[in-house]
């Protein structure tokens, strides 16, 4: 029987800003993968912030996967370096397909939570919302809920809304526009409303969006949505519309969220990324990002800080 080949992967280590850990971080990376696999050349990406760590491993003996999670506790045990890590096969590193939720991932707030607060009702509205991201509410049933308690607000709020409480996420610009410099298809979905995915899709620099759309009349709120609802099939059906339409495989798609609405888009993807996200979200993504920004997406893929979009 002929000898299995060792297969080629990379271990990318971000280490949060200004922390100075990357060299400690090395260091136990290293440690780490000498007990499961063999450890090849280094490639810094960004001085003193992300560092990649080429290795190969004998699919016989050690799948990626535990290789990953063995290198995931590791880094679990030692907080303090404020590391995020990503293992991932050699090829087909740069995605071609970017699908990225919105409110909490390319943007700092949830939109609806921030409307409710104009409305004067944000606790109760944010309750809601953080069951139905957390996975622990039928997101459709929740987003009806929620809107109604918003019939009657004058259509104007939601322009106040953006202009005074709607943030890019530190990196986000820099993810999209440097990844469509290098080829790649951007495309923004969300369980919230076009009346802000429209506005956040053109500032980032985003091909598309999709989200659902406020029924408004007389310039009020009236506390429905248009069908179709955009939920977490929805989201699964733009990656796999956009993957076929694009000639896409899997392995050339990342997907980014944070919210329960976000697994499946997740799951399909070739890598999914957890961002600063729930519990059940962050176990079904091939990696969580807990210490970084969203530039953190572009390390993951090889690109160096030469190669970013600079405004």
């Amino acid at each position: 029987m002929p000898e299995t080949k060792a297969n080629a992967a990379i271990l990318t280590l971000i280490a949060k800003p200004r922390q100075g850990k990357l060299a400690m971080a090395r260091d136990l990376a290293r440690s780490c993968l000498s007990d499961l696999a063999t450890p090849l050349d280094e490639s810094l990406l960004a001085e003193h912030r992300a560092l990649d760590i080429a290795f190969r491993y004998d699919p016989r003996h050690q799948a990626l996967a535990a290789i990953r999670k063995n290198l995931d506790q590791a880094f679990a045990d030692h907080p303090d370096l404020a590391t995020d890590i990503a293992v991932q096969d050699a090829h087909n590193r740069r995605k071609s397909l970017l699908i990225a939720d919105m409110d909490s991932t390319m943007i700092t707030v949830e939109c609806i939570d921030e409307l409710a607060d104009f409305a004067g009702i944000k606790d109760k509205i944010a309750l809601i919302t953080e069951a139905a991201m957390r996975g622990e509410l039928d997101f459709e049933a929740a987003l009806h809920e929620r809107v109604a308690l918003l019939s009657g607000l004058d259509e104007a709020t939601l322009l106040r809304c953006y202009e005074e409480r709607v943030t890019p996420m530190s990196g986000a610009e820099t993810l999209v526009k440097t990844m469509r410099a290098h080829g790649a298809y951007c495309l923004l979905v969300s369980g919230g409303f076009t009346f802000f995915t429209s506005r956040i899709a053109q500032h980032l620099g985003f091909d598309d969006h999709r989200a659902n759309v406020l029924d408004i009349e007389g310039g009020r709120l009236t506390g429905r949505v248009r069908q179709p609802i955009i939920d977490a099939n929805s989201k699964l059906t733009a990656l796999e519309e956009t993957a076929k339409n694009r000639k896409l495989h899997p392995s050339q798609i990342m997907a980014v969220g944070d919210g329960a609405n976000d697994i499946p888009m997740i799951k399909a993807a070739g890598l999914g990324i957890a961002y600063h996200a729930k519990p059940k979200t962050a176990a079904a993504a091939d990696l969580a990002i807990h210490h970084n920004d969203l530039s953190a997406l572009l390390y993951i893929q090889g690109y160096r800080d030469s190669d970013f979009y600079r405004a």
